[in-house]
């Protein structure tokens, strides 16, 4: 067994924040939330060692951290993290989705940054213990908006050396963030830039982990397709380069005239909640679900035959963000291309599976498959 293979149960304390934030002072910041841009009054922490695993787990008042100039997370970006929401029903109680795919898939991140291993109870367990603490910050979900409470359980390489290797200290961590409806005007579409200058991920790298190196070296691409007059960026597969791998931080699909919901297959590309969920879902609303290898040019020759009739991009923030349009370059050429998907507008079929998941996070449907876990 490797040090970092450690598996110990966690013992969450719980120690009130003394002067949460007013009711009035709360009040107003749900009342419009924006995304990621208050937390909340509480925070779970826990600390690893190779010599004592995991201890000092507490849920505590939300504070600063304080690192060594030397932590190995500062110097060679040994981190991990996952994003869900806690959903409060029209009853209100409060639920979370699908916890434990993300327990999962953080252990998954772990293990390929070399980071200690938290056992996926004990994951769900202090994100559950966070909502409890501040169950007043899960936005009510009035007037169909969608609002709900974000939470970032991450872990981070903490221990002071400049070797590499794997660190022998790490913490792991719960915050919480309330989050109003990402398409605050109505669901809108969005224009992808093709680019052939940077490449997300490659098999046998970082890109099926979720860490923040993938998301700061999506950056430039982002600021890349901005440029061009685009909302978000297609990234093509690094070696190829011309294999459908993800949109911006989303997964990306596509609707066919004949009634498939296309992926593209795991390998180098992030396995989402979003995504497995919305393939689950897909025959109750008449889809075939497909995940397979899809090439850019059978994009654009189906985008052009109408044989591809919607596009879209699907992740935990927005759900699923319909595409309108792609722009690209013609490698060699110089030349830019651009293309319409179906009439430039959000096609039903991307709204109704939309529809469809939200009303079961919400509580509106049954849950039949047993994806949401009750907090309070």
């Amino acid at each position: 067994m490797r040090p970092y293979d450690a598996d110990v149960s966690l013992d969450l304390d719980l120690r009130p924040a003394p002067q949460p934030l007013p009711d009035a002072e709360r009040a107003a910041v749900l009342a419009d939330p924006g995304f990621g841009r208050y937390f909340t009054d509480h925070m779970a922490t826990a600390r690893w060692t190779t010599d004592d695993g995991w201890h000092d787990a507490a849920v505590h008042p939300l504070e600063p951290f304080t690192l060594h100039p030397a932590a190995a997370v500062l110097h060679y970006g040994q981190e991990i993290f996952e994003g869900l929401k806690a959903y409060r029903h029209a009853d209100g109680s409060v639920w979370l989705f699908r916890p434990d795919k993300n327990a999962r898939r953080f252990a998954r991140s772990a293990r390929r940054l070399a980071l200690p291993m938290l056992d996926e109870d004990d994951f769900v367990a202090a994100v559950e213990a966070v909502v409890r603490a501040d169950v007043a910050w899960v936005p009510s979900a009035a007037d169909g908006q969608e609002t709900s409470l974000y939470l970032r359980p991450f872990m981070i390489a903490t221990e002071a050396f400049l070797g590499v290797r794997p660190a022998h200290e790490a913490t792991f961590g719960v915050v919480a963030s309330p989050a109003g409806p990402y398409f605050s005007g109505g669901v809108q579409g969005v224009n992808l830039w093709v680019t052939d200058r940077y490449v997300r991920a490659s098999r046998g790298g970082t890109g099926d982990a979720k860490t923040g190196g993938n998301y700061a070296a999506s950056l430039a691409a982002q600021a890349e397709a901005r440029d061009r007059g685009c909302d978000q960026v297609l990234y093509l597969d690094g070696e190829e380069h011309a294999w459908l791998e993800e949109a911006g931080t989303m997964n990306v699909f596509l609707v066919t005239a004949d009634g498939e919901l296309l992926t593209p297959a795991l390998g180098s590309i992030l396995e989402g909640v979003t995504r497995d969920s919305l393939l689950e879902l897909a025959p109750d609303l008449g889809l075939t679900p497909v995940e397979r290898r899809i090439g850019l040019a059978e994009l654009r020759e189906r985008l052009a035959d109408g044989s591809v009739t919607e596009v879209f991009a699907a992740g935990t923030a927005a759900v699923i963000t319909p595409v309108v349009g792609i722009r690209g370059e013609d490698r060699g050429q110089g030349a830019v291309y651009e293309q319409q998907v179906g009439d430039g507008t959000p096609g039903a079929a991307s709204l109704a599976l939309r529809a469809a998941l939200l009303d079961l996070q919400y509580g509106r449907t049954p849950d039949a498959r047993g994806w949401l876990r009750r907090v309070v």
